[in-house]
């Protein structure tokens, strides 16, 4: 009974290890992904509170109807530099 619980013991330190190397070579392999996946959770994300929200985009969209294409524009270009300005200063 005794080499049995040995030959058991040793399996399972053999496995455990087996398991941290493989884990390794995982994250290893998964690390180039890590950006590209995390702006594909943004974007679901954005899409679910649209979603949840669709009031939002239609007032966006009659917003942009209202104004006229030059003055949109504008007002597009001012939102963008806003957001980035804004994630900026909020990285700091």
């Amino acid at each position: 009974m005794n080499s049995k619980l040995t030959q058991l013991a040793e399996r399972r330190a053999h496995l455990v290890a087996q398991a941290a190397d493989q884990r390794t070579a995982l994250a290893q392999n998964a690390a180039p992904w890590r950006a590209p996946l995390a702006l594909a959770d943004r974007g679901v994300e954005a899409l679910r509170t649209i979603r949840r929200h669709p009031g939002w985009l239609l007032g966006a969209a009659l917003l942009l109807v209202a104004l006229r294409p030059g003055r949109a524009g504008k007002l597009t270009w001012f939102a963008w530099v806003g957001w980035q300005v804004g994630r900026r200063v909020l990285r700091r």
